[in-house]
């Protein structure tokens, strides 16, 4: 047997398109294989700087966190520490005596108005300003007392109500 005759038998094309046909495939094979592993690094790789910033993001949103819970824990303690100077200011000494010589100034004023000189009337004024100093603890009234005590003593009832005028006194 000699070459030519080996060449020229069908199993030896056979075998020899068969093996031509296993190397196209090993080839494409191994640079599938070199592709995938390319990829698979690369994916890899993304993985792990995504996986850094998000480790960064939340530690940043973590001391982000325990800054706003410490200003809030701050907060609260100013909240507390200013209901209760508040309290202990109200509570002070002579806050009572105070505000019973504004019910008398406002009495007073009102007195002046309706009747000089009248015991009735004096009470009935002294009730009132009293009962206008309450309604004037709350609200509006109350921030314009304490910033101009004396704006927020008048009533406007006492301003409405006509002068009552004694004839024996205009002798």
């Amino acid at each position: 047997m000699e070459l030519k005759d080996i060449l020229t038998h069908p199993f030896t094309w056979g075998l020899l398109l068969g093996l031509l046909i296993a190397g196209f495939l090993w080839k494409a094979g191994f640079t599938a294989r070199r592709n995938v592993s390319r990829e698979l690094k690369r994916v890899e790789g993304e993985m792990k700087d995504l996986q850094n910033h998000l480790n960064t993001q939340l530690k940043i949103n973590a001391s982000g966190n325990e800054t706003l819970q410490r200003e809030l824990e701050s907060l609260r303690q100013q909240n507390e520490t200013l209901r209760i100077n508040n309290t202990a200011l109200q509570q002070k000494p002579g806050r009572a005596e105070q505000r019973q010589l504004q019910i008398y100034d406002a009495a007073v004023r009102i007195m002046r108005e309706q009747a000089p000189g009248f015991a009735p009337a004096w009470e009935k004024a002294s009730r009132q300003a009293e009962a206008d100093l309450d309604a004037a603890d709350s609200g509006l009234k109350k921030l314009v007392r304490k910033v101009i005590p004396s704006l927020g003593n008048s009533s406007p009832a006492a301003s409405q109500q006509p002068l009552l005028v004694n004839d024996e006194t205009h002798d």
